[in-house]
């Protein structure tokens, strides 16, 4: 164990190289949304299946209407009525049209569909008013996609976009990971669920809220169980039972140096369980490792409020993206231009709270709320964390720095 305080990069890098991906399985469709596939995705068919009408209108063969203007129309008998899901009966004869709703089957000896609007509309004889080009308004087999297309490569991820296309060639299953189980503890004993009355000294949960809203935003499925008290032995009965249900757990507090931090206490015997302090603020104290006969992975996060979803946001989320084989792992950074100055501790990390906009004049970030790592009110404004290297102690108003933005998608 360091002496010292490590890098966020050397824990991050330790915590990574010891998750292992969740085993992929075939799961249905709409279960697979936000999931990465593990295996190409092959089309079992061509899309259209069959040439069908792009138009309400009538089909009919190009030859038979190649001459028809406005001024000269060429008239037709309709033979049948054609809709969708349900095809012609018989071919089209040359010198005779049918009518044929969008996406209806269009009639074998027929090439090209006038649309609708091209003639008077006529239920037993039409007159077309305008030619198509040939083939025109018909969608032929495979214009979309061609039966062995790969519809989506390993490790896309599952978006709505795509779940739509791999149902319109048939497919009602993929392969893919499932959704992590991340059961939610947080201890103390001056803690009070909100919605019930305070006692003296004692405070409003909010650290399993925060982060069980953290979690089920990354896809992931979140457990979010009662606080525990200050009691070693009670923590440990609590997460025994919530191992069955856990592929990842999350506590806060009690990982510091105070006499009753329960999480510390408990499981510093885990020859699995590291606890460290890491250059970086707010969220020095850190733990990190595996407990119980499944080796379930826990992390062991502060109990301040804004250290606790720094330490999500750096160390949690990217272990979670690896467990369903996303990547990348951990949020991109964006580069903004300070709009005040800054002031950094030296040999730390920093994560600012910040509110971040992108106009016409560029980008820009702004600092918000107190530096203090229990002020939620600065953690609720901000849509970005103003990420500051070790090496840096003032930062002055206009200067680029990198930010990490907290509402997007990646």
């Amino acid at each position: 164990m360091p002496s010292g305080p490590i890098s966020v990069d050397t824990h991050l890098a330790d915590i990574l190289a010891q998750v292992r991906p969740l085993s992929a399985y075939p799961q249905p469709l709409l279960e697979a949304v936000g999931l990465p596939v593990a295996e190409d995705v092959l089309s079992p068919r061509s899309v259209p299946i069959f040439d069908n009408s792009a138009m309400d209108g009538y089909a009919v063969r190009y030859a038979d209407v190649a001459s028809a203007t406005t001024d000269s129309p060429v008239s037709l008998p309709v033979t049948g009525d054609i809709h969708a899901g349900a095809p012609s009966a018989h071919p089209l004869s040359p010198g005779t049209s049918m009518r044929i709703m969008t996406g209806a089957p269009v009639p074998m000896g027929a090439d090209s569909v006038v649309p609708v609007e091209w003639t008077d509309a006529g239920v037993t004889q039409v007159q077309v008013r305008r030619a198509p080009t040939l083939g025109e308004h018909v969608r032929p087999i495979g214009d979309d996609v061609t039966k062995g297309d790969v519809l989506v490569r390993a490790g896309d991820m599952l978006d709505p976009r795509r779940i739509g296309l791999l149902a319109s060639v048939g497919i009602d299953q993929v392969v893919v990971p499932p959704r992590p189980r991340v059961v939610v503890m947080s201890t103390g004993a001056e803690l009070v669920e909100p919605g019930r009355a305070l006692h003296p000294g004692a405070i409003f949960e909010s650290n399993s809220f925060l982060l069980t809203a953290a979690v089920r935003a990354t896809g992931a499925v979140a457990y979010r169980a009662r606080s525990t008290s200050d009691d070693p032995a009670a923590f440990l009965e609590a997460l025994e039972d919530q191992l069955v249900r856990a592929d990842l757990v999350i506590t806060s507090g009690g990982v510091s140096k105070g006499t009753r931090d329960v999480v510390k206490m408990a499981l510093r015997s885990e020859p699995a369980m590291q606890f460290r302090q890491v250059a970086m603020q707010p969220g020095k104290p850190q733990g990190f490792g595996f407990v119980g006969s499944d080796r379930t992975p826990l992390f062991a996060l502060p109990g301040n409020p804004v250290s606790t979803y720094v330490s999500f946001e750096v160390f949690v989320a990217p272990a979670l993206r690896r467990l369903i084989g996303r990547s990348p792992v951990s949020r991109p950074l964006f580069r903004a231009r300070l709009t005040e100055a800054v002031q950094s501790a030296p040999g730390k990390r920093q994560y600012l709270r910040g509110q971040f906009i992108a106009d016409q004049d560029g980008t820009r970030v702004t600092p918000v709320g107190g530096a203090g790592s229990h002020l939620l009110a600065g953690l609720g404004a901000a849509n970005a964390l103003i990420v500051l290297r070790e090496d840096r102690s003032d930062v002055p108003a206009g200067e680029s720095v990198p930010v990490m933005l907290l509402d997007r998608e990646f």
